[in-house]
C-alpha cells in the first residue's frame, strides 16, 4: 500500500507539464492569429477628395445662439466651493444599520 510505482508517477508528471505547456504555446498562436485576423487592412484607393463647398452665410442669431452655447458649456463649473457638506439625519430606522434584517 505504500509503495509508490514511480515509474507511473514520473510519466504522469510528464505528461501532466507537457500538456500545460502544449496548451500555452497553442494559446499564443491563437492570440497573436487573432491579432493577424482583426488587423486593419490598408484601403485600395485613397478616396477623391471632394471640391470644398461654399461656406453657408450664417446670420447674426446663429452666431449669438452657438456664442451662448459654447459660453455655457464651457463655463458651467468655473466656481465650484471646497467645503465639503455632510448632513447628519437622525433617523433610528435605516437597512443599512439593521444588521438583523440582513443576517
Amino acid at each position: 500500500m505504500l509503495a509508490v510505482n514511480w515509474g507511473n508517477a514520473l510519466l504522469i508528471t510528464g505528461v501532466g507539464f507537457g500538456l500545460v505547456f502544449v496548451v500555452l504555446v497553442l494559446l499564443i498562436f491563437i492570440v497573436k492569429s487573432f491579432g493577424f485576423i482583426f488587423a486593419e487592412k490598408p484601403k485600395a484607393q485613397a478616396a477623391v477628395a471632394a471640391p470644398a463647398a461654399a461656406p453657408a452665410e450664417v446670420g447674426e442669431e446663429e452666431m449669438a445662439a452657438i456664442a451662448y452655447v459654447l459660453h455655457t458649456f464651457y463655463n458651467q463649473h468655473d466656481e465650484e466651493s471646497d467645503i465639503l457638506t455632510i448632513r447628519h439625519d437622525d433617523v433610528a430606522y435605516s437597512p443599512w444599520n439593521q444588521k438583523s434584517i440582513i443576517f
